[in-house]
């Protein structure tokens, strides 16, 4: 198969979608890959890394889509992009499509077929593609939120983990899958006051036996909500519906009544959002807004500030099902295969990802009516 891998063009994203490990498995196994130019200079690899292990390297995007028949990227396709998509081009990435109509839409005219990283679910209700770069967003959320808890940040002026004889500061976690836990693991390292919120009460078993009792577990309920909110230095919001839209459940008057120089951090931005008062994503460029005295963060590629960490860790899950994928063809592969089956999101027209259907009002397709 001809593999093609562009340079992503989100704001402030320097991750690639394949390493120069990833390119030799694919020319080992069989397969040409076709790599744009400077693809992967933000991760740290030159074009002679990739060539040195059989790709050859093209000049642009254009180029990329015109040759390739599966297309692996990191993040979701923008405008510029799309108009590049052929019909029946295999697209495998990130595609976030319950926030976002348009994108939707636009994949449906193309008659790609989209496979999404953040919905390839294992039968446990593991998400392979998707918790490596949870387990960084997580992991950052509490490194950012500390530092604009700093003054010269606009924060409260307090150090996370406090001193002997003064409060260390409290964090709330909205959220108890990978996201939630990677960010109770940092802020409790750094000796913050956490309390976790979830629906699961066997999830939140688990984080109190994994802690060791050193975290507060709460059922998440708009009351509890509202009170650890309240009190809070640090929100962050870690709650995933997986392809579906993120819930709203920090409301705005939540917000209002959260002390000035406390910040949020919205870990779920990019399937929508969990507060209220965040009406848009913000980039690693311009990270934060305040609304309500409150530091809101709403980047939606987190990662992204930690390119080469990234892509190494999201490649190392991602390479099996691709070559997966190119070996057998999109069908063969998700037939034999009921995660990556899960992950499939448009084909060819059709859209198979029933929560997304339902957020936009469009036709679902179930799969197995197309293949």
């Amino acid at each position: 198969m001809l593999i093609g891998v562009p340079k992503e063009v989100k704001e402030q994203e320097d991750r690639v979608a394949i390493t120069p490990a990833g390119v030799d498995a694919f020319v080992r196994a069989g397969h040409k890959v076709y790599i744009e130019t400077q693809a992967g200079v933000g991760s740290g690899f030159s074009d002679l890394d990739f060539e040195r292990e059989g790709a050859k390297i093209l000049k642009t995007a254009r180029d990329i889509y015109n040759i390739a028949e599966l297309i692996i990227k990191v993040k979701e396709p923008i405008l510029m992009e799309l108009d590049l998509m052929r019909e029946h081009q295999i697209v495998f990435t990130y595609l976030h499509l319950a926030p976002n109509p348009a994108l939707t839409r636009a994949l449906l005219e193309k008659k790609v077929i989209g496979i999404a990283y953040e919905t390839v679910q294992q039968d446990n209700g593991m998400l392979p593609l998707l918790y490596p770069t949870s387990e960084v967003a997580g992991r950052m959320a509490v490194q950012v939120g500390a530092h604009l808890l700093e003054k010269t940040q606009g924060g409260r002026g307090m150090l996370l983990c406090g001193m002997p004889g003064v409060e260390p500061a409290r964090v709330a976690v909205i959220g108890g899958g990978t996201v939630g836990a990677n960010a109770i693991k940092m802020a409790i390292g750094m000796g913050a006051q956490v309390t976790v919120l979830d629906i699961n009460i066997p999830r939140l078993a688990y984080l109190d036996d994994l802690f060791g009792g050193r975290i507060v577990t709460l059922m998440s309920n708009p009351f509890n909500i509202a009170r650890v909110v309240e009190q809070a230095d640090l929100v962050i919001g870690a709650v995933l519906i997986p392809g579906g839209k993120a819930p709203k459940l920090v409301t705005e008057e939540m917000v209002w009544g959260m002390r000035p120089g406390t910040v949020i951090m919205d870990v779920a931005i990019d399937q929508g959002g969990i507060v209220e008062t965040i009406d848009h994503t913000t980039t690693h460029e311009n990270p934060t807004f305040v609304r309500h005295g409150v530091t809101h963060y709403a980047v939606a590629n987190m990662p992204g500030a930690v390119p080469r960490t990234s892509t190494f860790a999201l490649t190392n899950a991602t390479l099996p099902y691709a070559l997966r994928i190119a070996e057998l063809g999109a069908e063969k592969a998700m037939s034999g295969d009921c995660a990556l089956r899960r992950g499939l999101n448009v084909y060819q027209g059709s859209l198979t990802n029933r929560l997304v259907a339902e957020e936009q009002g469009l036709r679902y397709t179930p799969d197995a009516d197309l293949f």
